[in-house]
């Protein structure tokens, strides 16, 4: 595979997959149109099939004349049951019945049901290489009936007592008739069994009809006979004599003993007031009495007079005197009055107690004969069940036998089914459906040709991109061959070249707007400290996968960012830079082959991700170089180099990007995001571009800047910037 090293672990490029799709755009609609005409011409040339169907609901089904008691008993069999409609689906595909509907619309003589007297030269050349079975061994019935049956279709509609018979032929005026024709055959051949199961019942029903009513006018002499007896007379039809006579007594009981109740409390109390002389006239017994009432009025009317009379008179006066004495005499006939009532309400209890001794002594006589008509009762009891059981089965034969007698004589039994749908003759053909099989080719033949094309694609391995590593897998598939090279000279000794553009700034001018990015910013600096050293040991302890270094003087920045990977590489960190710059400055310090693929050759797509990744010939770092391709052409596929980052940043510890003199536009179109770190790279430090660049930062929201520079006066300046 092209650009993937062997036994490396690789991934599916699913961009390049979509890209050479859309390539081939052309070739793949044009194979798209000629299968949607294939199908299209392969519809039309196939002969129309037509289908309809008839619909035949399942229910319990009873003449115009049956009670609506029969017609709820029908409705109670076992037809509602599952297995019943699934039989009743078996017997519409019976043979017999299949035969009948064939014979009824002489289907034998239609070339239709009968292809095998009209076979094909295909199908002669393989009925004579013994590879098909020559049809017309088989007797032409049977040839029709598997025709008929390949056409038919009877099924049972999910959820419902409803059966659907359906059927596809050439002609939509033979689809339509078959289904009508069998529904019919059907019906007529179930109330045909329903009329032979109604005349075998009546031929069974009457001789037993004959010995119940033997056996009912028996039983029913039986309980006649035994009541006589045994003087076990009905009174109201369902309680003998004894068993009335005794609840008669025993209310009549309870009533005198309530009575008795009574009068002994209106005769205490008629006591109560006596004894303690309080006013009797409040008692209703008393207050009943008309010579109470006249005596209560006389003695009103004295006291009337004698309080008038007080008014002039002394007490002494024999007027008083006379008035006061005819009221005593009043009160003492009250009294005697109030005892004679008092004796009437005791002679009332005395006679309800004698009452209640007599019905209980006629109570336990009546009880004593209710005993003995209870155990006579056993034997009348079961003889009349058995009568009654007779006399039921009786009236049932009778029911039974009057139905079936009138279903057999009056021809009138329906099926239990009922067509609830014909079948109508269909306009349009079941198959072929033009419209759905020119869609379905045309879909299928797209994706087809849209997955051959991406198989094509990962076969080459073109659509491939291998895995990112770790160092040490990356290393061991390189194979780096390490050199003696004398130490790199310090950083101030470097040459310093002209400054050129980033490739960032290529980006920025590729972009219309920048993301505004709304982030408080803090300067980052260590005390007193801002050499390559300081900076590599605070990225030692910092969390952020990403470092953006920024080296606005140009190359001698650049030199201070590779001094800076490799220092990181030599304290056991697992580290990369990405070469970025518009110089390609880091990757003549580190790279063995000047001319090795990178960063541009990668978005170009005209190299692969593996082949891209390099070891620095001074250390353990990695490199991936600026590259061979046009930086402008590279950059339009820069949407590509966020993939590029994260796969990094899986695979290191850190991932330096070194962008030369790149803006702030073009650094926040590459981190977006992410936790970034920013490296101010500025070797010889210069007032005007550290401010600029750290207002500029600021402004763009970056929380984390730090400043990398060997000269004096660093903390002064970076003091003024903030």
């Amino acid at each position: 595979m092209s650009g993937v090293v062997r036994d490396q672990d690789v991934d599916i490029d699913l961009g390049q997959l979509v890209r050479a799709v859309w390539a081939r755009r052309l070739r793949i609609l044009t194979i798209t149109l000629v299968g949607a005409g294939v199908a299209f011409a392969g519809a039309k040339i196939m002969s129309p099939q037509y289908r309809s169907e008839t619909r035949v609901l399942i229910e319990p089904r009873a003449p115009a004349f049956a009670s609506t008691q029969q017609v709820n008993d029908a409705g109670a069999g076992p037809l509602m049951d599952e297995l019943n409609i699934a039989s009743q689906v078996q017997l519409l595909q019976s043979a017999d019945l299949l035969k009948k509907v064939i014979n009824d619309l002489k289907l034998y003589n239609l070339p239709e049901f009968d292809d095998a007297a009209n076979g094909s030269a295909m199908a002669s050349i393989l009925v004579k290489l013994h590879l098909k079975k020559n049809p017309l061994e088989n007797p032409p019935e049977e040839r029709v009936i598997d025709a008929f049956v390949e056409r038919l279709q009877v099924y049972q509609v999910p959820g419902s007592r409803v059966i659907g018979i359906s059927f596809t032929s050439k002609d939509p005026k033979l689809a339509a008739a078959i289904p009508n024709a069998m529904a019919n055959v059907y019906l007529s051949t179930q109330s045909g069994a329903k009329l032979d199961s109604n005349s075998e019942a009546t031929r069974w029903l009457e001789p037993e009809i004959e010995g119940l009513r033997r056996k009912v006018s028996e039983a029913e002499k039986k309980v006649a006979e035994y009541r006589t007896t045994h003087g076990l007379l009905q009174t109201n039809g369902t309680t003998t004599f004894p068993a009335q006579q005794l609840n008669d007594i025993s209310a009549e009981l309870t009533r005198v003993r309530g009575d008795k109740a009574n009068a002994e409390a209106r005769a205490q109390a008629v006591r109560n007031a006596l004894s303690s002389g309080e006013a009797s006239d409040t008692l209703p017994d008393i207050m009943s009495s008309q010579a109470i009432q006249r005596l209560k009025a006389t003695e009103s009317g004295l006291q009337s007079q004698i309080s008038d009379l007080q008014t002039s008179l002394l007490n002494s006066h024999p007027r008083l005197k006379s008035l006061r004495a005819q009221l005593a005499d009043i009160r003492g006939q009250i009294r005697q009055e109030t005892q004679k009532i008092l004796a009437s309400i005791e002679n009332e209890s005395k006679v309800a107690d004698l009452r209640a001794s007599e019905l209980e002594r006629q109570s336990v006589t009546v009880q004593a004969n209710s005993a003995r008509a209870g155990e006579d009762e056993v034997g009348l009891n079961a003889l009349e069940r058995e009568a009654t059981a007779q006399r039921q089965l009786l009236e049932t034969y009778l029911v039974r036998y009057r139905e079936a007698a009138s279903r057999a004589d009056s021809n009138s039994s329906p099926a239990d089914a009922r067509i609830v749908s014909k079948a109508i003759e269909p306009v349009d053909p079941y198959f072929p459906k033009v419209v759905p099989i020119v869609v379905v080719a045309a879909v299928a033949t797209l994706i087809m040709s849209a997955i051959i094309t991406m198989l094509a694609e990962l076969f080459s391995g073109r659509a491939l991109r291998p895995v990112a590593a770790s160092p040490e897998t990356i290393e061991a598939e390189e194979v780096v061959e390490e050199k003696d090279v004398p130490q790199a000279a310090p950083i101030a000794a470097i040459a310093r070249k002209p400054v050129q553009p980033s490739m960032l700034a290529v980006v920025a001018d590729e972009e219309d707007t920048v993301e505004d990015v709304t982030v408080a910013d803090e300067a980052t600096v260590d005390d007193n400290e801002f050499s390559v050293a300081s900076v590599a040991d605070y990225l030692s302890d910092s969390r952020a996968p990403l470092a953006i270094a920024i080296s606005p003087t140009g190359d001698d920045g650049s030199a201070a960012t590779v001094s800076l990977t490799r220092m990181l590489a030599d304290a056991g960190r697992r580290v990369i830079l990405i070469d970025m710059t518009g110089s390609g400055y880091p990757t003549e310090l580190m790279a063995e082959d000047q001319a090795a693929p990178g960063v541009t050759d990668l978005l170009c797509g005209e190299a692969a991700f593996g082949d891209t990744i390099h070891g620095d010939r001074l250390s353990d770092a990695h490199l991936i170089p600026q590259g061979q391709s046009d930086v402008r052409r590279a950059m339009r596929g820069v949407d590509r180099l966020s993939l590029l980052l994260d796969a990094l940043a899986a695979a290191y510890d850190l991932v330096v990007v070194e962008c030369g003199s790149a803006d702030v536009a073009g650094v926040s179109r590459l981190t977006r995001s992410r936790d970034v770190e920013i490296i101010l790279s500025l070797p010889a430090l210069e007032e005007t571009i550290f401010v600029a660049l750290m207002t500029e930062f600021q402004a763009a929201g970056y929380e984390r800047v730090v400043l990398m520079s060997g000269g004096d006066g660093a903390e002064q300046m970076l003091g003024q910037a903030a």
